[in-house]
């Protein structure tokens, strides 16, 4: 927890630095002041300075927390394998337990590839310099998702009315599919968060899925591919559950560049990655999918933007510096509850009297 406290405080010391760095730069649009984006395609352009563009000798991986970390470690195995052979260069992967941590490592300069989940990457974008280029997919197109509001099959919950005055877990605050999607597309359906139901937040979307399985809470939207992927695992059992509404689609995680890598360097990951097949394994592990399909946070995260525009949810500093504290206080929750439902530690035994 101190780790994250100060990775947060240290993002709120970079920008003056990096602000003098760019301080010729006449449009950053919603980036930070650490940016540009003279081209105007929303994300930041590399360092016009060759001092500033890094060639590390070793690449850092890490795949969004919206799962067990430890699980995606396993599966994304064989890509970093791969990734060292394809570029030349050790890929190591790094396991980060919050969407917080996984952002401040990229603004930090720790994290040169990653996948972030859909709400967050608009985060990564705007704060860490960012720059997503593929989304994984299969040979017709590339994955998307519905955020799918799951409650128990015996309950009586039957619509999104039905929701009123129960307990309904959300994921996080910048979660596309686990907070903000619902928040701008409830109210259509006569049923406000906050307002006509009780929110709880539950840290991820394993967590709420989970915590409706168990009966900790009465529903939960989530994003359908990691519950899919959960049934398909046995992590639930899909007779035990039941949806009972369901979004249009959007893109699922996505994967992003630091922007300040060489360009020559950029420019081979990407292919790398455009070039990769999925094995058995981790097609199976991944839904299905077998390949990463180019993308741009211009064009694939248009309707992302539109619905934090439609909920008033920027995603800047002041909104990350909130959902970390979020998440700090929700994993210090969790802890706590962890340390309760633990049995006592069994008491030694007293040593043997001497005779």
């Amino acid at each position: 927890m101190i780790r994250m406290l100060l990775a947060t405080a240290a993002i709120a010391l970079l920008p003056g630095l990096a602000a003098a760095q760019t301080a010729t730069c006449s449009h950053r649009g919603a980036l930070d002041d650490a940016y540009c984006d003279e081209n105007r395609d929303l994300v930041a352009d590399a360092p016009t300075d060759p001092a500033r563009l890094r060639n590390p000798s070793t690449l850092v991986f890490a795949y969004t927390p919206v799962e067990d970390p430890a699980l995606y470690a396993s599966q994304f195995r064989p890509l970093l394998e791969y990734l060292t052979q394809c570029t030349g260069k050790r890929v190591v992967y790094f396991q980060v337990t919050s969407n917080a941590a996984q952002v401040e490592a990229m603004r930090s300069g720790r994290l040169h590839i990653a996948g972030f989940s859909t709400g967050p990457t608009a985060f990564a974008v705007n704060l860490a310099g960012a720059v997503p280029f593929a989304i994984k997919g299969n040979e017709q197109a590339f994955e998307s998702y519905r955020v799918v509001v799951i409650t128990r099959a015996n309950s009586d919950i039957r619509t999104l009315a039905d929701l009123r005055g129960r307990r309904v877990a959300h994921t996080s605050a910048t979660s596309n599919s686990g907070n903000l999607a619902p928040r701008a597309l409830f109210p259509a359906a006569g049923v406000t968060p906050d307002t006509d139901y009780r929110v709880l937040f539950s840290g991820g979307h394993d967590r709420s899925v989970m915590g409706v399985n168990a009966g900790d809470f009465d529903a939960a939207p989530v994003a359908s591919d990691v519950y899919n992927r959960m049934i398909g695992r046995g992590q639930v059992q899909a007779a035990n559950l039941r949806t009972i509404w369901e979004s249009d689609p959007f893109p699922t995680s996505s994967f992003a560049l630091a922007h300040d890598l060489q360009p020559e360097l950029a420019a081979r990951i990407r292919q790398c990655f455009y070039d990769y097949r999925f094995p058995p394994a981790m097609m199976r592990d991944l839904g299905g999918n077998d390949r990463f399909w180019p993308a741009t946070y211009q064009a694939q995260w248009a309707p992302v933007r539109a619905v934090a525009d439609a909920v008033n949810a920027p995603y800047t500093r002041a909104a990350f510096d909130q959902e970390s504290r979020r998440e700090l206080e929700a994993e210090a929750r969790r802890r706590a509850a962890q340390q309760q439902a633990a049995p006592p530690a069994a008491t030694p035994a007293p040593a043997a009297r001497p005779q």
